[in-house]
C-alpha cells in the first residue's frame, strides 16, 4: 500500500483522474499471467552500472548466478538479467571526473575504452546469450531471437574533454547515448550538482557537442544536468532528448529529479523520461540516526569519491566501511509503490508516450522488493494493478525509448 502521506489531495485528483483503471484486468490476472504480459512486452532498462562496478571488482562472474546480498553480488548478471525478464539494457559507461586538464581527459577516456573492451569482452563471452545493440531494430530482432541486447551509454562527458571529434570516435565504439555531465561541471556544461555554476548552462563548446551529436545520431540524456543546461539543449537541439535516470521533483524535491515545466517541456520535444529507481530520487524516508551518525563521519571521504580525488584503494577502504554500516544499520528505502507513483505522475504531466524506466542498478539503485534486475517483472504487476493497458505497459517499458531513439537516428540521416 503505498504511503499517501506526502501526496496531496490535489496531486491524487491529478493521478487517478488521468486513467480509466481497468481493475478487471488485474483481477482476472494471476501472478503467471503477470509474468505472462511481462514476457510479451519489449523490457529496457536505460541505465545500469556493471561495467565500472567490473572494473572495481574484476572477479565478478557476469554470466552466473550471483546472489543479492552476498559481497560482491551486485545487482545485474546474465542469469538474473533472464529471470527477470529484461530483454535490452544500457551499460553505462561511467567515468568519475577529477582534473579538467588535457591530462585528466585523457584518463578519462583511456578509463571509458577500458569500459566499453570490459562490456564487449562479457559480451564475445556470452555471444550465446547477449549481443552488442546499435540500433533500435536491433533489439527487437535479439528479442525475437532470445538474445539479449546491450546498448552503451556513455554518462559524463568528461571523457570528451575539449575535443568534439572525441563524439565520432566513441559513436563508433558503439556510444548511443552521453549524459551530458555527472556530479560536478565539466566542459559542456554546468551540473546539477556542483557547489555553484560555471557557464549557466551550456558552456560554448556544450553547443557544439548538441549539434555534433544530433549529426551523428548520439542521444543526449539530461539526468544529472543543472536546469538552465536543460533549457539550453531544449533550445537547440533538433532531435528528442531523453533523461535515462530521472524522476519527478514534485514527489521528491531533489535537484537530480525534474520539474512540471520541464517534464512538459520533454514532451514537447518529443523526448522521455526513463523514472530512476534510486531512493533517494523516488522518497525522502527517516532513517536511523545511528546510521546517520555513522555516515555523516565518512561525510568527507564520501565527497571525495563523488568528486574523483580517492585512489582504488581509498575507494574499496570507503566501501568496505559503507558496507558495514549497511549491515549494521540497513537504509530504509522506497516501494516499487512509491517508484509507480513518479510513473503516475509523468503520464499525468506528459502523457503515456513520454516515461520509461531507468534503474540505475549497480550505481545506487534499488527498492524495497525491488533489489536487482530479476525482480522486473514487480513493477509490470504495480502497473497492472492500477490498471495500465498492455498497450500502455509496452510504451512505458521500451516502446517509449526505441521510439525516441529511431527518431534521433532519422534526423541525424537528414542532417546535411
Amino acid at each position: 500500500m503505498k504511503n499517501l502521506t506526502k501526496i496531496t489531495i490535489f496531486s491524487l485528483s491529478l493521478i487517478f483522474s488521468t486513467f480509466n483503471y481497468n481493475k478487471s484486468l488485474f483481477s482476472q490476472t494471476s501472478l503467471s499471467k503477470v509474468e505472462e504480459i511481462h514476457q510479451q512486452v519489449l523490457t529496457v532498462d536505460s541505465h545500469i552500472d556493471w561495467p565500472a562496478r567490473q572494473l572495481r571488482n574484476p572477479s565478478f562472474n557476469p554470466a552466473i548466478l550471483n546472489t543479492y546480498g552476498e559481497e560482491n553480488s551486485g545487482q545485474w548478471d546474465l542469469v538474473r538479467m533472464k529471470q527477470g525478464g529484461l530483454d535490452v539494457i544500457f551499460m553505462s559507461i561511467y567515468t568519475s571526473q577529477k582534473e579538467r586538464t588535457n591530462e585528466g581527459h585523457i584518463k578519462a577516456k583511456k578509463t571509458a575504452l577500458q569500459l566499453i573492451e570490459i562490456t564487449q569482452e562479457m559480451i564475445k563471452n556470452n555471444s550465446d546469450k547477449v549481443e552488442l545493440a546499435l540500433n533500435p531494430t536491433d533489439a527487437y530482432r535479439l528479442e525475437k531471437e532470445g538474445k539479449g541486447a546491450i546498448f552503451l551509454g556513455m554518462e559524463n562527458g568528461y571523457p570528451l574533454g575539449k575535443d568534439i571529434n572525441n563524439l565520432e570516435f566513441f559513436f563508433n565504439q558503439g556510444i548511443r547515448y552521453i549524459t551530458l555531465t555527472h556530479f560536478l561541471n565539466n566542459e559542456i556544461g554546468d551540473s546539477s550538482t556542483d557547489q555553484k555554476q560555471e557557464w549557466n548552462g551550456l558552456s560554448p563548446f556544450g553547443e557544439e557537442v548538441v549539434k555534433k551529436m544530433n549529426q551523428l545520431g548520439i542521444m543526449i540524456d539530461i539526468s544529472h544536468v543543472h536546469d538552465d543546461t536543460f533549457w539550453d539543449v531544449i533550445k537547440l537541439t533538433k532531435a528528442p532528448i531523453i533523461a535515462s535516470h530521472s524522476s519527478a521533483k514534485a514527489l521528491r524535491n531533489h535537484p537530480r529529479n525534474m520539474d512540471e515545466e520541464m517534464l512538459k517541456a520533454i514532451a514537447k520535444n518529443g523526448g522521455v523520461v526513463q523514472v530512476c529507481l534510486l531512493d533517494n530520487y523516488i522518497k525522502e524516508i527517516k532513517q536511523n540516526p545511528e546510521r546517520e551518525k555513522a555516515l555523516a563521519k565518512l561525510a568527507t571521504q564520501i565527497q571525495a569519491l563523488r568528486n574523483g580525488e580517492l585512489n582504488s584503494l581509498e575507494t574499496e577502504e570507503l566501501m568496505a566501511q559503507l558496507r558495514q554500516i549497511e549491515q549494521q544499520f540497513p537504509k530504509q528505502k522506497p516501494t516499487i509503490a512509491d517508484a509507480v507513483d513518479h510513473i503516475d505522475y509523468m503520464v499525468k504531466i506528459m502523457g503515456i508516450d513520454h516515461v520509461g524506466i531507468g534503474s540505475d542498478f549497480d550505481g545506487g539503485g534499488g527498492l524495497k522488493g525491488l533489489e536487482d534486475v530479476s525482480k522486473m517483472p514487480k513493477i509490470t504487476e504495480e502497473l497492472l494493478r492500477r490498471g495500465y493497458s498492455l498497450d500502455d505497459i509496452e510504451k512505458i517499458w521500451g516502446g517509449n525509448l526505441m521510439r525516441v531513439f529511431t527518431e534521433v537516428q532519422n534526423v541525424a540521416a537528414n542532417i546535411h
